[in-house]
């Protein structure tokens, strides 16, 4: 038997070295390339200027491993062996880490990591907008303990906003950025407790169009915003897209009537959302489905656009304002596909992010334009085996366990995937594992796959990038988003020269002037000595 595992493994490092290309067996290749690196890290400069414009990508799920993965499917969905590939969001200068744990939980959930990252303050699970002072599910505990996001610091700035999500435009981490609640699951008034709502509280979709005036919503999260029983544009004859607001309101005609002498287009559908003109709207909010967005891999092309169409139309309705945008864009199906244990799924959506982060590098200057990229939270998922170079990523290892079995490079510590029957794995020899419909093995069974507690990923890129270094706590980013836009509370290095200071223009002329009286009785004294 170990004759036998010792011949399949030399069999297969032959055809693993045959996927190896001939240049990299030279040394000079890699020297090569290790000083082009070196080169350009000793010849990069800070980028000082004010952030006029944010761009912050959040990939909801999209942990370290997750990235790695999705770098090499970007690669072979390309006909290349993909571990080489750069995605957009590698290419930018400066790196962080960051530690994600909330005030209560060791690992978080969404909306503790998205107030942590937004509003600069971390706070318990499942609350949002609110500082741990609350409690999650308790009205009473969020009344005088709300904490404000950088999109709110940002409007109060001037500055246009938005927000671009996979997911409801009410889920966590979108409701953070403009709401404060006690529970990030009161998405409409039907989802609150009766208690809460006497006590005063409103739910989330309610504070999207009440809390701040939001310039671009783009999303999913009908049902919310319309009365029971509000039959569904797309979906008429479905019940579970109707209308669920038990307070009568409709939400959408609010927004519509709050943005007078405005052109504002609501739109729910790709052929509406292709017709509007970004030169001339001042407001869009698009809510493309009931409640979430598809998934990438299920889209229909011609009902509901690409998170890179959002993006893009987003940023060309922003950029308008002469005093610059903050825009949080969210691939919040990442995490979906994660918790489902589809791997193929989750993988493709954050490719698809990462084509968003490409085409807003394209819609921006690097010199103006701090873009962040990063992730709230990472997942049990794992990237194992032996798999030789150009493997698929989404296939199997060539090494077998040692119930002579194959399994996946990608896994999960738990979820819906574990499936022991009669003490023995599933044989998957002939599965297709690159199916979008394929639920990847676990070791724990679960209804879902849960988060994980590993650090994340931030990438940063334009003014005041370098300020996202070393491993920080998640907060942080938040407060160095601020103090590069010079919005929020933290903008003393923003204020302008006064004329009281030595740099003044009469403080500069008056040196001027001492300095020319120097140097002439330095000359006159040169000429006495000579004579």
């Amino acid at each position: 038997m170990e004759f036998f595992c010792l011949y399949l493994m030399a069999a297969f490092w032959c055809a693993g070295a045959a996927a190896v290309p001939e240049n990299e067996e030279d040394p000079r290749f890699w020297r090569t390339q290790a000083q082009d690196t070196l080169r350009r890290a000793l010849n990069r400069q800070h980028n000082t200027n004010v952030a006029k414009n944010i761009v912050f990508f959040l990939g909801d799920g999209m942990d370290i491993a997750t990235v790695t993965a999705a770098r090499i499917l970007k690669g072979q969905l390309q006909n290349r062996s993909g571990e080489e590939t750069v995605l957009s969001m590698e290419s930018f200068p400066y790196t962080a880490l960051s530690k994600t744990y909330s005030v209560d939980f060791q690992i978080p959930d969404s909306s503790s990591t998205a107030t942590a990252m937004l509003c600069g303050v971390k706070t318990n699970l499942n609350t949002v907008g609110i500082s741990a002072a609350g409690r999650n599910g308790v009205c009473s505990s969020q009344k005088g303990n709300e904490v404000t996001s950088i999109l709110r610091w940002s409007k109060e700035a001037g500055k246009s906003v938005g927000i671009v999500t996979t997911t409801r435009v009410q889920h966590a981490t979108p409701a953070t950025a403009y709401a404060h609640s006690a529970s990030r699951t009161w998405y409409s008034d039907s989802d609150m407790p009766l208690s809460a709502k006497k006590a005063g509280c409103r739910d989330i979709a309610y504070q999207l169009i009440f809390n701040t005036d939001i310039d671009v919503i783009i999303g999913g999260g009908r049902k919310y915003m319309t009365p029971k029983g509000t039959k569904d544009p797309e979906y008429p004859t479905d019940v579970a897209s109707q209308g669920m607001r038990g307070d009568g309101m409709d939400l959408i005609k609010e927004w519509q009537k709050r943005k007078p002498g405005k052109v504002a287009h609501y739109v729910w559908n790709k052929k509406e959302f292709d017709a509007v003109d970004t030169n001339t709207t001042d407001y869009l909010l698009a809510l493309f489905e009931p409640g979430d967005l598809r998934f990438e891999l299920e889209r229909d092309p011609t009902t509901d656009p690409s998170l890179t169409e959002m993006t893009e139309k987003a940023i060309k309705i922003l950029q308008k304002n002469p005093n610059g945008f903050f825009l949080l864009v969210e691939g919040g199906k990442i995490d979906q596909g994660h918790h489902a244990s589809r791997a193929a799924m989750a993988l493709h959506e954050t490719v698809m992010l990462d084509e968003a982060v490409e085409r807003a590098l394209e819609l921006t200057t690097e010199e103006d334009t701090l873009t962040i990229v990063t992730a709230d939270h990472s997942h049990s998922f794992t990237f194992n085996g032996f798999p030789f170079r150009g493997n698929p990523i989404l296939g199997k290892s060539p090494v077998y366990g040692k119930d002579l079995l194959p399994y996946t490079t990608l896994l999960y510590g738990n979820g819906p995937g574990y499936k022991i029957v009669n003490n023995a794995r599933p044989d998957i020899r002939k599965v297709d594992t690159a199916s979008k419909d394929y639920v990847q093995q676990s070791s724990v069974l679960l209804d879902k796959e849960t988060h994980g507690g590993e650090d994340v990923a931030v990438f940063a890129r334009g003014p005041m990038a370098h300020l996202f270094h070393g491993v920080q706590e998640q907060n942080y980013v938040a407060h160095a988003m601020a103090y590069a836009a010079c919005v929020g509370e933290n903008q003393g290095h923003c204020a302008k020269p006064s004329a009281s200071t030595n740099d003044s223009p009469g403080n500069a002329s008056t040196e001027h002037s001492a300095s020319r009286s120097a140097q002439l009785a330095g000359f006159l004294l040169i000429a006495c000595l000579l004579r």
